[in-house]
């Protein structure tokens, strides 16, 4: 009987052990901030530069929005003029969604396909800016498509290159219309 009492003191010492450690763990729990239901910082991009680079180098107008609200906080930008002269510009908006423009010479089907997450074309299209957008639908991100953007920014302008303009995201169609509607083509 004399190894039955090493066997309790050991097992007593491993529940004192166990207990010392949650005690520890809950009290650095509450000392630590935890606020799971803040946002994070986001953080604005100066996007001039990156557009006046695009509009100098690309063969089609590059679209930017203006006048939207200064809540809409522009998070992304790039110009590639070696692929397919792709633009990207992406934005956080007011309600914690994301809503990007993009632009490309790349065959339409390919571009839209990626841009639009591999959203899929529906039958419906809407008048936004003298423009007529096709609306896409998908699992990941809703889209409206501009195909052959042109000269002054019209569908198929004659003296520009072509070019197929994308608004895609996780925002709704009122905030992906917002976008389009805010698109100055130069």
């Amino acid at each position: 009987m004399a190894g039955t009492n090493g066997k309790q003191k050991t097992a007593r010492d491993m529940i004192l052990s166990l207990a010392v450690i949650v005690l520890v763990g809950g009290v650095m729990w509450l000392f630590i901030p935890h606020d799971d239901d803040a946002e994070p910082d986001i953080k604005r991009v100066d996007y001039r530069v990156e557009l006046l680079t695009a509009r100098r180098a690309a063969s089609y107008p590059v679209a930017a929005p203006e006048g939207l609200p200064e809540a809409w906080k522009p998070t992304s930008v790039r110009f590639r003029g070696d692929d397919f002269e792709r633009w990207h510009l992406g934005y956080h908006t007011p309600d914690g969604e994301y809503v990007a423009v993009g632009q490309s010479t790349e065959k339409p089907s390919r571009f839209i396909d990626e841009a639009s997450q591999g959203a899929r074309e529906t039958e419906i299209t809407q008048e936004i800016g003298g423009r007529t957008w096709v609306r896409y639908t998908g699992g990941r991100y809703d889209a409206l498509v501009l195909k052959d953007t042109g000269a002054a920014g019209e569908a198929g302008g004659e003296s520009a290159g072509r070019a197929t303009t994308v608004v895609a995201g996780t925002g709704s169609f009122g905030q992906l219309t917002k976008m389009a509607a805010a698109l100055k083509m130069e």
